[in-house]
């Protein structure tokens, strides 16, 4: 079995993340599922004060992984970005979305998002 994959944390203290066990309890999935969407890059992890978490804003209130999240993801990987990028990327405040990438993707504009991940490769 593998290791789990995690990011360093380069999320501002204020991001809320939840524990490991937390994010199992809200998909309604066992802690397993949790670690195989890690480690197919369906989620990032980070590990804060020795502990995984994953971003809170990741998973939508109806107990799933936000829409368009992991498309996101997949072509920020094929762009080369690694995790930390990645979730540089996602939390960083734009403007023109207004407010960040996951916050987009969260009020249901992920075309528009993904359009932007594809640009970066360019």
């Amino acid at each position: 079995m593998s290791s789990i994959p995690a990011a360093t944390d380069v999320l501002d203290a204020s991001v809320d993340v939840l524990p490991l066990p937390d994010v199992a309890e809200r998909l309604n999935q066992p802690i397993t599922r949790v670690h195989q969407a890690l480690r197919d890059r369906h989620l990032i992890a980070i590990r804060r004060k020795g502990v995984l978490m994953v971003p809170a804003a990741f998973l939508n209130d109806e107990g799933e992984v936000v829409k368009g999240l992991v498309g996101t993801i997949t072509v920020l990987h094929d762009s080369g970005f690694g995790p930390d990028e990645m979730l540089r990327w996602l939390f960083a405040e734009d403007d023109t979305l207004p407010g960040t990438p996951i916050d987009a993707l969260r009020g249901d504009r992920g075309r528009e998002v993904k359009r932007r991940a594809q640009a970066l490769a360019f």
